[in-house]
């Protein structure tokens, strides 16, 4: 994480958790990967099919939370969200996935930075 916050350089950079991160890791636990970084503003969520984790994720001050769109609660879940200023996303976005991507090498680095369109 600290190497893609490094990389981007300030621009902005979405950090999307693994998905289901909420039900095996809790938000808890991703919300302490992000601390040290400052980094939850930058973060998106994963609740998979889970709405109680998606609800305590938003109430755990995450601004973007993902959701299946086929549960019962999202409706209900989306509009939660809009009121706390956050977005319930029905699919996660394009993501690189970075356990295929060697940062401690240059190539690494320069894939991360294509990615990120950047120079």
């Amino acid at each position: 994480m600290a190497c893609v916050l490094e990389v981007a350089a300030g621009r902005p950079v979405a950090l999307l958790s693994a998905p289901g991160v909420a039900g095996y890791l809790g938000i808890a636990g991703f919300a302490a990967l992000l601390a040290p970084h400052g980094a939850q503003g930058l973060a998106i969520l994963d609740a998979a099919d889970a709405p109680g984790h998606a609800l305590a994720a938003l109430r755990g001050g995450f601004t973007r939370v993902v959701l299946a769109p086929s549960c019962a609660a999202f409706p209900a879940l989306s509009t939660l969200a809009e009121g706390l200023g956050a977005r319930l996303l029905p699919q996660a976005p394009a993501a690189l996935d970075l356990s295929r991507v060697d940062l401690r090498k240059p190539q690494g680095i320069r894939h991360l930075s294509r990615w990120l369109e950047l120079p």
